[in-house]
């Protein structure tokens, strides 16, 4: 396997582990990138840019990240609150009067954050074209009665999270998040992200597509327990609702789609992008520093733990943010990040001053914890093992 790009010394396993993916793992494209203390150490890509084409993957190509956009959108309202522009303990409908119909009138800024809401599905979900447009989305959740009390408990918000911190953020700034995200965060980094690619980034990213990955002889499947196939196999589910809420499902190589500014789960980055972003968050990058300390435990602080009543196993989050636990093993138990489904990983660890971006454009099966992030994660723990 052809990988392209370099690790400092001692990171070697990092790059052994990455090739590995491709040869044991199905990667058919894909990127990784680690900085630590601010300097990068890792900056690895290889195989083909589109999962179904030829052409080979370059420096800047870039990939849909689903839900890892999740961890790129959380950094505006926590920067808002960072900057007293925001109170994540107001009620939402403080700030966006509309939302405090039927019964979500105590629902907090924060439970949005930490997937406490009540609100992760829809009684009528949205096409593509309305859950783009900008306006129907926020109409929806706003108007939705809540499945359980806001605050009370927690559930994965796979889709309506797009239009719960979209609309929260235009209401506060006047700009959309896509737009926030690009002008105060991304621009300042010097890093590849958007919330809503330009039409003149549009050649750079990549097609994204089912991959299986090789099953070895003699290997054991490995099965989801009963309540969790249960729940993804039931339509009336809380689980299939949640990810239903747009239906039907998006074409995500579609350039619409991809211009379309959903925080939940239409990103684009590199992986250089990711890592660099969340090396900012805990530290300076050339100069630049998202996160204050007080910011950092914020998005590392448990809010939300235990079962998960969409995701159906358990869970731990932070303000925006999957923290370390069986749902999501990131480096260490101080790491906040968020992964994508099907495979991307993007996430920070304040004690060991590691920041780390995946991308790929071989989506497997996997929701939360793909054996090819979890590789390279191992591989960068072995790296800062005496």
């Amino acid at each position: 396997m052809d990988v392209q790009g370099s690790v400092d010394p001692g990171y070697e396993a990092v790059r052994a582990a990455f090739v590995q993916n491709f040869t044991h793992r199905g990667d058919r494209g894909a990127a990784v990138a680690v900085y630590r203390n601010g300097r990068k150490v890792v900056d690895l890509w290889g195989g083909t840019k589109d999962v179904d084409g030829d052409a080979p993957w370059a420096v800047d190509t870039a990939q849909i990240v689903r839900s890892a956009t999740k961890g790129l959108a959380a950094a505006v309202p926590l920067l808002l609150h960072q900057r007293g522009q925001l109170d994540l303990d107001a009620p939402v409908a403080t700030y966006w009067p509309e939302f405090k119909a039927n019964g979500k009138d105590r629902a907090l800024v924060r439970h949005l954050l930490a997937h406490r809401a009540g609100v992760p599905a829809l009684d009528r979900p949205l096409t593509p074209a309305e859950a783009a447009d900008g306006e129907s989305g926020a109409a929806a959740v706003a108007a939705q009665t809540p499945f359980w009390e806001p605050g009370s408990g927690h559930g994965y918000h796979a889709q309506t999270y797009s239009w719960l911190l979209g609309e929260l953020v235009r209401r506060v700034t006047g700009r959309t998040l896509g737009r926030w995200v690009a002008e105060e965060i991304a621009r300042p980094l010097g890093a590849d992200f958007w919330i809503g690619l330009p039409e003149d980034e549009a050649a750079r990213v990549g097609r994204v597509g089912p991959a299986e990955a090789p099953r070895a002889s003699g290997a054991i499947t490995l099965r989801p327990k009963p309540a969790v196939a249960a729940a993804y196999a039931d339509p009336g589910s809380l689980t299939r609702r949640a990810f239903g809420a747009i239906d039907p499902l998006p074409d995500e190589n579609d350039p619409a789609y991809r211009a379309a500014e959903l925080a939940a789960s239409a990103g684009i980055s590199t992986a250089r992008g990711l890592a660099r972003f969340y090396a900012a968050t805990i530290g300076e990058v050339d100069g630049r520093r998202l996160f204050a300390p007080a910011t950092v435990a914020l998005a590392r602080t448990e809010e939300s733990a235990g079962p998960d009543r969409v995701l159906v196993v358990n869970t731990r989050f932070g303000l925006g943010y999957m923290l370390h636990g069986p749902a999501s093993p990131l480096l260490g138990p101080g790491s906040f990040g968020h992964p994508g489904r099907g495979g991307s990983l993007g996430f920070a660890d304040p004690e060991s001053g590691i920041a780390f971006g995946y991308v790929t454009n071989g989506l497997q099966k996997g929701v939360t914890a793909d054996p090819r992030a979890q590789a390279l994660v191992r591989a960068v723990r072995d790296a800062l093992t005496p």
